[in-house]
């Protein structure tokens, strides 16, 4: 098939993109956010092509993945006036749990007979009011990233983007209390000058932006891995520190509770409880290794690749149908 989405999350597309189709990712000339075109730190096979808006006139399109409400106009100028749902097959994919008067959040695309709504996490359509619209859950795939465990470092990883400007979504203000814990290295964009913002010294919380293929070798490096997120969808960034072999302390919140199994670290909503844990792996190598063993076991099983892709398969050709 020729799939057209958007380039908007580039760790997920990374998984989508591995799947036997082409997949057509709208470019524009400045790159901003509705022609971002081929990913830049991201390793993407040659069936992800860039197309300009232009071209997308005359372009075959099998099928369309809407990722964000404005993109089903935005399709429908692009393609020609061929309407995605009703001259094209469409599925939208929501990454997102619903923000604002939850728990009376009714998705923009509820009450629709012309497409497919597809949710990351089971947590995610549960707190959705999607209406009368066909609702499927598809948990996230990973390309496995390899064992590349050593938590050499006394520290623990942490991957928040803009943690300043996401503030209490994504924990980052209970940081200071886990910095008393362990130092911190948090990984994400737009993180440079955190520990100043949070009135912490460098040594206790650093920053850094780095690209896919290196993340994954300095999370590997640290102790653990600290999610300390109170409400957004389940981060990919926890569940591969998980498959690179790391023992996860996290918040008890959205899916990370069906995300980390028993023995892979430990959840809880107490944050004194996390810090502990925090202590603990920091002190006992050996448990971090064990506990970082079975989290990746966990994280092979339920977010392999392979599930990742005939998953999307089967719904992408009912969709069709």
């Amino acid at each position: 098939m020729n799939i057209l989405l958007w380039h908007v999350h580039g760790s997920w597309t990374t998984a989508f993109v591995q799947g036997p189709h082409t997949y057509l990712v709208p470019v524009t000339p400045d790159r901003g956010p509705d022609g971002r075109g081929r990913a830049r730190t991201f390793s993407w096979p040659a069936s992800v092509r860039e197309v300009t808006p232009v071209e997308l006139r005359e372009t075959p399109v099998d099928l369309v993945i809407l990722q964000r409400p404005h993109e089903l106009g935005l399709a429908e100028r692009w393609l020609g006036g061929r309407r995605p749902g009703r001259d094209v097959p469409a599925v939208h994919l929501e990454h997102n749990a619903p923000d604002g008067d939850v728990p009376n959040t009714r998705h923009p695309f509820a009450d629709r007979d012309d497409l497919t709504l597809v949710h990351v996490t089971h947590f995610n359509r549960l707190f959705w009011d999607c209406g009368s619209t066909r609702t499927e859950v598809i948990e996230h795939g990973i390309v496995d990233p390899g064992h590349q465990y050593t938590g050499r470092l006394a520290r623990a990883a942490v991957v928040i983007n803009e943690p300043v400007r996401r503030g209490r979504h994504t924990g980052t203000d209970l940081l200071p209390g886990f910095a008393d814990a362990a130092p911190l290295d948090v990984f994400g964009m737009r993180t440079g000058g955190l520990a100043a913002r949070l009135g912490l010294p460098e040594v206790r919380c650093r920053g850094a932006d780095l690209p896919q293929r290196e993340l994954h070798a300095a999370l590997a490096e640290r102790r653990l891995y600290l999610h300390p997120v109170r409400w957004t969808s389940l981060g990919l960034s926890l569940l591969e520190a998980m498959q690179l072999g790391m023992p996860v302390v996290a918040l008890a919140t959205t899916e990370a509770a069906e995300a980390v199994p028993p023995g892979a670290g430990t959840l809880s909503t107490r944050p004194e409880v996390l810090a502990r844990a925090v202590r603990n792996y920091l002190e006992d190598p050996g448990a971090a290794a064990a506990d970082g063993a079975r989290a990746r076991q966990a994280a092979l099983e339920r977010y392999g690749l392979k599930r990742f892709l005939d998953d999307w398969e089967r719904v992408m050709t009912e969709a069709r149908s």
